[in-house]
This record gives structure tokens, C-alpha cells and sequence, in this order.
């Protein structure tokens, strides 16, 4: 069983377009796992890919009303980015930018799987991230994925 495959499902209305653009193209060659995505990218042509990219790139992202997280969250994550640096990556609002995934009101359930298989090393396409996840303790990256979903 892939380690993606009852992954949660992300927010990808308004997410950066190369990052898209890249992640469609990942799922199509194999180098991201997803037994889900996997089938649906099978079925597109590379041509499709760009256009799907930019259809949801150019979607307003969604307002889920989350509230701000609590204060020891808070701390925890600046002790957490201080070590890793999220934000040389994903940038100050941890928005990212073309290439580099938006972080920030993504949703918990995503964000502490993507996580923890980049910890395990479940998800390899990106030899940075793996990196970094390896050296966070579960907590660390729980608080991480709390943090960052109600941004």
C-alpha cells in the first residue's frame, strides 16, 4: 500500500502554479506516490498539465475560518523554525511563491502527513524537505501542522 494512499485531501484552490505544475507532473512519472493520483494523472496528457496547473493557481484560496492557534503552539513553532528556516523556502507569510507550496491555511490533516512521510521518507521528491522532517521530533511537527493550518 503507497504511503499516500488515503492521504488526506489538500487545498489546492489557489495554490502556486509551479508547485502544481510539478507536483501533476510528479504523480504522472511516478516520482510522487499516490495510488489516487497516480490513476488520475494516467489519464491526462502532458499538454494537460499546465492548463490544470493554472486553472487552480488562479482560484481565490479559501477562507476556512480556523481559529489562531493557542500560544504554546505559537512557541513551540518558534523554537521549530528557528532550527529549520520554513520561511527561507515558503517565504515570511509562508505563502511560498511559484514553485515553492503555500503552507500557510492548508489543512491539518494534510500538512501533518506530508510531513511525517518526508520524516519517514514515504514521500522523497524533495530531498530538502526530507531533510528537514527527519530532524523534527512528532510533536514538533504536530505543533507545526497546527500552527500552520490556521494561518
Amino acid at each position: 500500500m503507497p504511503a499516500e494512499q488515503s492521504l488526506p485531501v489538500p487545498v489546492i484552490w489557489g495554490q502556486n502554479f509551479g508547485y502544481l505544475f510539478a507536483q501533476l507532473r510528479d504523480f504522472k512519472s511516478g516520482a510522487r506516490k499516490s495510488e489516487q493520483m497516480a490513476a488520475i494523472a494516467q489519464m491526462l496528457e502532458p499538454t494537460d498539465l499546465m492548463p490544470l496547473a493554472q486553472y487552480f493557481s488562479k482560484k481565490a484560496w479559501p477562507d476556512l475560518e480556523r481559529p489562531r492557534p493557542a500560544e504554546d503552539i505559537v512557541g513551540a513553532i518558534k523554537r521549530v523554525n528557528a532550527g529549520i528556516v520554513c520561511t527561507s523556502c515558503h517565504l515570511r507569510d509562508l505563502k511560498g511563491d511559484s514553485i515553492t507550496p503555500r503552507l500557510a491555511g492548508q489543512t491539518q490533516a494534510y500538512l501533518h502527513k506530508i510531513m511525517i512521510d518526508f520524516a519517514t521518507g514515504a514521500r522523497s521528491n524533495n530531498d530538502g524537505m526530507t531533510k528537514f522532517m527527519k530532524g523534527l521530533a512528532a510533536q514538533d511537527i504536530a505543533a507545526m501542522a497546527a500552527w500552520l493550518a490556521r494561518m
